[in-house]
């Protein structure tokens, strides 16, 4: 099989069984609790799952009673996505973000893209599918990794001694302002590290590329650590984000209305 150019087709088996049924500890404990609440009451209402990897996310929202679709470029993510079928009721769809073939105009009350927009090369061109799918008064929830504490190699933990010998951690950016590519490694059981494709953008091109697609912000939120996540964290050796996380969120929470 020829490799995908953003490397997630290759990855998406040993994706599906890291994140099972109720997501990852990175999901489950720090990212989808703040995704969740800002994303609210479902039941009744039409949603799209932008980058449903395993579509673990979107068969819970279909549990609650709403109406989902759950989209993904890559056909083995949609394949292992719908062999976790559990009744639901979810249409998996394989799409591109940034041309969902198969997906009608206005025909969605929510769109959510949990921790996929940075990983879309034409970001503002998805951004553009999400208005279009939307019904006005629709909602676009997104959560990505943080563009102004999160810049991939350019950002770092560090860690000092005070007086009294006290660890504090900082946080380090560099290259804030330039948008970039880069390929982000995976540490899997076996030692293997494959790369995938994720793009940095500063806070403010996400700001201009949701108002120029009629997408008024209405929320940011930054989700913080739960004792779970501290704890399990903290119980790695030289593993500094369960201090730096309560100090520094890695992650951002977008909702955006259409107008």
């Amino acid at each position: 099989m020829k490799p995908s150019s953003d490397g997630w087709e290759e990855l998406a088996d040993w994706y599906d069984q890291k994140e099972g049924e109720t997501g990852d500890l990175w999901h489950r404990a720090l990212i989808d609790p703040v995704l969740l609440r800002v994303l609210g009451q479902c039941r009744g209402k039409r949603v799209l799952d932008l980058g449903c990897g395993n579509g673990y996310l979107a068969r819970r929202i279909a549990r609650l009673g709403a109406t989902v679709t759950a989209v993904d470029a890559s056909p083995r993510m949609i394949r292992n996505a719908k062999s976790r079928d559990d009744g639901s009721g979810v249409r998996y769809l394989r799409a591109s973000a940034t041309m969902m073939r198969g997906v009608g105009s206005a025909s969605f009350d929510v769109v959510f893209a949990n921790m996929s927009l940075m990983d879309v090369e034409d970001a503002e061109a998805a951004i553009g599918e999400v208005a279009r799918v939307l019904r006005k008064g629709g909602r676009f929830v997104a959560s990505i990794s943080h563009p102004c504490f999160n810049i991939l190699s350019n950002s770092s933990w560090t860690a000092e001694k005070t007086m009294g010998n006290k660890p504090v951690v900082h946080r380090k950016v560099r290259g804030y302002r330039t948008p970039f590519a880069e390929r982000v490694p995976w540490d899997k059981e076996d030692g293997s590290k494959p790369l995938t494709m994720c793009y940095h953008r500063p806070l403010n091109w996400y700001a201009r590329a949701l108002s120029s697609n009629g997408l008024a912000i209405t929320a940011l939120e930054e989700p913080g650590p739960t004792p779970e996540f501290t704890k399990n964290v903290q119980e790695k050796p030289g593993d500094m984000d369960g201090a730096g996380f309560q100090e520094v969120p890695l992650h951002l929470v977008i909702e955006a209305v259409r107008i």
